[in-house]
């Protein structure tokens, strides 16, 4: 069984940081891809950003030069650094997880956590 383990959330003002960290644990061979993704209230939940095995990114238009994703293939663990936030970053962020557990490769993802930002 893996389970992806989200921290980090929280209520920011507007230019403010935050860092989400998302762990993954149980029967991992190998993480392909992990992402972040954001559904604000109202809203289709939708890519912020990936990051595949081999380090390469992609971002979300609306968060490029804000935001930045990153891994440690060590801790299995994914990271979300979070920059002048702005109050339409407002969303329940949800880490995604492509893990291969010795069988078929299955997307796993957290519980989210509330990213709040105030104007």
């Amino acid at each position: 069984q893996v389970q992806l383990v989200e921290s980090g959330g929280g209520l920011v003002q507007a230019g403010g940081s935050l860092r989400l960290s998302c762990a993954a644990s149980g029967s991992i061979f190998r993480i392909n891809v992990m992402a972040w993704y954001r559904q604000a209230p109202g809203k289709q939940r939708a890519l912020v950003a990936a990051i595949a095995s081999d380090g390469s990114t992609n971002y979300a238009d609306s968060v490029k030069g804000r935001f930045t994703i990153s891994r440690d293939n060590a801790k299995n663990t994914v990271y979300l650094q979070a920059n002048s936030l702005k109050p339409e970053d407002t969303a329940v962020y949800y880490c995604n997880a492509d893990i291969d557990a010795l069988g078929p490769n299955i997307n796993y993802w957290g519980q989210g956590t509330q990213v709040t930002v105030s104007s």
